[in-house]
């Protein structure tokens, strides 16, 4: 892949794309333009094969894996122009500056701006639709496996009331709901006369991962859905979920969210495409996924992006995520109950000005599977907003506001980070110690 994706998308999945033992970039080409506007062979075929990924075409099943997975475009040239056909001019000037300020050789810097600039105009992605779905005879659905809906909770019974309504609903109706209760007291009367089978675990500790993680082993489903106290779905939720994964003969369907604060569904999420995210909050995941690939890491309980990591695990393991638009969920993002409980909004906003920053957890997973230059990039690009609050996060005008006001946060910014860094420094010695007494 390009090497300039590191400093706008320093922790996406598919920079990993060289350790996937899977098919990810096809041969199959769209939108192609009439001239070669890069210098070298390589940095052109990996061009067409990002826009086919970015439009959404989907490998089939035993797809040979394309050797050019392994390729890093390093050309100075040559990455200038690929981030101007794909990402905005901010972006580009972005990039410039963190590497005149990384000591890159400023004459080939701005050699490669001024010939993006000028010579290359922004990339059209256009979405490949698959007609064949609405027509689509799932035999699974006809067969009716038993799925496992999987809901942890804490102190959202007024929220709870409606998931499972919802659930109710459902055309599909072969699921067992188990249900993780962390909240103090537990309302034992809340789960009575639901004409649902549930299935109450009642758990003392508030974590989060270890509830996710009890549910799955006691589940007796072949399918696996991981849902939020906090969602509201239609009827058809499960039944897309599961004709997706017969669809596309994948292991994982990655439901869309759209989420009441801090933005809605982004323009790639009404179509289907090869997911960078994995969103424990609606997710189907086939049993023998977790038999393979494990568990979700307790090393971010409390904290964040344990779900990010089970994604990329999942990956990195050989199987794809499919972006699914058919299993949307509504997020209602409510502020009492969950992980906002626990003290963050999100990966960057603890509820705390002087708590840790980023959640420590985030910065575990970047230097864990991506390296400690990443993980700097990671803070470069996303400090300077955090200090935003999460319901302006998708406002490019705040972004751009809270951008120039950052250095009023700065010394505070800095001992937050290192108080970041040190604690994820300490996750990754013991996952280190786990690792090896295994």
């Amino acid at each position: 892949m390009f090497d300039f994706l590191k400093y706008i998308q320093p922790a996406n999945y598919y920079r990993l794309i060289g350790q996937m033992p899977l098919a990810v970039l096809c041969d199959v080409l769209v939108n192609v333009p009439d001239s070669n506007p890069y210098r070298t062979e390589k940095a052109w075929i990996l061009d067409r094969l990002y826009n086919s990924l970015q439009s959404g075409i989907i490998p089939t099943v035993g797809q040979v894996r394309n050797p050019i997975q392994n390729v890093i475009i390093t050309d100075v040239f040559d990455n200038y122009t690929f981030i101007r056909r794909y990402f905005s001019v901010v972006q580009v000037f972005y990039v410039f500056c963190v590497r005149l300020i990384s000591f890159k050789n400023p004459l080939k810097e701005i050699f490669g701006l001024m010939n993006a600039l000028w010579k290359v105009k922004r990339e059209i992605l256009v979405p490949i639709l698959y007609g064949d779905w609405d027509h689509f005879q799932s035999k699974i659905l006809k067969e009716k496996p038993l799925v496992s809906v999987i809901i942890p909770t804490l102190n959202r019974y007024d929220y709870l009331k409606d998931v499972l309504a919802d659930l109710l609903l459902q055309d599909y109706q072969n699921f067992e709901v188990i249900v993780v209760d962390q909240s103090e007291p537990v309302n034992e009367s809340f789960y009575e006369n639901w004409k649902l089978n549930i299935q109450l675990i009642q758990q003392e500790e508030k974590a989060l991962w270890l509830a996710r993680n009890r549910a799955i082993k006691q589940s007796k489903g072949e399918y696996i859905l991981l849902f939020d106290d906090d969602s509201r779905v239609e009827p058809n939720w499960i039944e897309n979920h599961v004709k997706c994964l017969e669809f596309f003969e994948v292991k994982i369907s990655a439901g869309v969210t759209h989420t009441l604060i801090g933005g809605g569904l982004g323009k790639k999420d009404h179509n289907f495409h090869l997911s960078d995210v994995f969103d424990t909050g609606n997710a189907m995941v086939h049993r023998s996924v977790f038999e393979k690939v494990g568990l979700f890491d307790r090393q971010f309980e409390k904290q964040r992006m344990g779900d990010s990591e089970f994604g990329l695990r999942s990956l990195l393991g050989g199987y794809n995520l499919i972006s699914n638009p058919y299993a949307k969920r509504i997020h209602l993002k409510v502020e009492t109950g969950g992980l906002r409980q626990m003290g963050s909004w999100d990966a960057l906003r603890p509820k705390s000005l002087f708590a840790p920053r980023p959640v420590p957890s985030v910065l575990y997973l970047i230097r864990k599977y991506y390296g400690n230059q990443e993980a700097i990039l990671y803070l470069i690009k996303n400090i300077p907003q955090s200090y935003m609050p999460y319901k302006f996060k998708k406002n490019k005008i705040m972004r751009l506001t809270y951008g120039f006001i950052f250095p009023l946060f700065l010394p505070i910014a800095f001992v937050a980070v290192v108080r970041s860094w040190n604690l994820a420094t300490d996750k990754i010695e013991k996952g280190q110690s786990i690792a090896q007494l295994n």
